[in-house]
């Protein structure tokens, strides 16, 4: 089984450079759970928000914004953004209102937003209209579709176990075959490192954190998929409307290591005492709760194009909590690089996004 490119992993990062890479030459895309997007991918917020992260990770935001609004009928639809602080809080919420550009915004405003705000705990709230829900199934169909249309082969349920080079190809073993291709693709999410390894290649030290959630039901039966996604200051908590009900979480990052990762109740707890803290409605028992592992590079910048010593090697990794709302520009970069054409990103962004700073 001869490609040009292996890619493993099959998160948002794989498919969409699946996507792009099709263009190139023959894909082998090797997920090693049974389907599609299970693990970071699969457990998102699901948010653009393309003032969110540092200035490289926000570059790519805005750069995918045409994409998902766009591409396939597009995928985003209106959520905003609420920001909500204690009376003790003010200049962590001015930093905060600050680096996501939001606007100030009264606490009766606020109310009409969202009316379970405790106006005797919140004294200060701000709203941006630039967050928006992502349709993440629909984004990882349109770009599964475009990788199949070009006849790129995705192989689930095969986790990658050994990997050689040899004759001038990588020789990968998954699930009991073997892969061959001349680039290999590390879209591996917490993985990364491991995959790195077994290619020989030196690891860039990719810390997966885990974050709980708890989807809880919506506050006194009210109908709340109008509410904006609500953020407690130096994202302490969040609360974001899913589904009719509510999904509250202490947006931990607790390090870990690459597995199915599970919540931690003690966390989730704390979580939902502090949205508590801020709302007149009591929660009563989560309805569902989950984890995922959020992973960083040290500088917390995404990982796009080759390997400093081994330039078939190919780093798509390091993608954090950005990972959805940077996935059409840091997938096209990583095709742009490959294909030796001129990317529409800027030079000194790519650079900073560069595997060759950890060299």
């Amino acid at each position: 089984m001869t490609a040009d490119f292996l890619i493993v992993g099959g998160g948002i990062a794989g498919i969409s450079a699946a996507a792009r890479l099709s263009h190139l030459g023959a894909v082998t895309l090797v997920e090693a759970e049974g389907h599609l997007a299970y693990h970071a991918s699969g457990r998102s917020a699901a948010l653009y928000e393309p003032n969110y992260g540092p200035a490289p990770v926000a570059n790519l935001s805005r750069a995918s914004e045409g994409h998902l609004r766009e591409e396939g009928g597009g995928v985003l639809s209106k959520r905003g953004l609420l920001l909500v602080a204690g009376q003790y809080e003010r200049s962590a919420f001015d930093a905060d209102r600050r680096s996501m550009a939001m606007d100030d915004m009264s606490l009766v405003e606020a109310r009409g937003l969202v009316p379970i705000l405790d106006p005797a705990a919140v004294a200060f709230t701000a709203f941006g209209d630039h967050a928006w829900d992502i349709d993440t199934d629909r984004l990882i169909q349109n770009f599964a579709r475009a990788a199949r249309a070009n006849k790129a082969r995705i192989v689930t349920g095969r986790r990658v176990t050994a990997i050689a080079r040899a004759d001038g190809r990588w020789h990968v073993e998954a699930g009991g075959a073997i892969y061959a291709a001349r680039f290999i693709v590390n879209a591996a999410g917490a993985w990364a490192d491991e995959v790195a390894r077994m290619a020989g290649v030196r690891p860039i030290g990719l810390a997966p954190l885990r974050r709980s959630m708890a989807r809880i039901a919506a506050p006194g039966r009210r109908d709340v998929a109008a509410w904006p996604m609500i953020f407690g200051t130096g994202e302490s908590w969040y609360a974001k409307p899913d589904a009719g009900a509510l999904i509250v979480s202490s947006a931990e990052e607790a390090p870990s290591h690459p597995h199915d990762a599970w919540a931690d109740d003690m966390v989730l707890a704390e979580g939902l005492a502090r949205y508590e803290a801020h709302v007149t409605e009591p929660v009563t028992r989560p309805i569902a709760t989950w984890a995922g592992l959020r992973t960083f590079a040290p500088d917390r910048v995404l990982v796009i194009g080759r390997d400093s010593s081994q330039p078939d090697f190919l780093w798509l990794a390091g993608q954090g909590g950005y990972g959805f709302q940077t996935a059409p520009a840091a997938s096209r970069l990583l095709a742009d690089l490959v294909a030796g054409r001129s990317p529409e990103i800027d030079a000194a962004i790519i650079e900073t996004l560069s595997p060759k700073r950890f060299s």
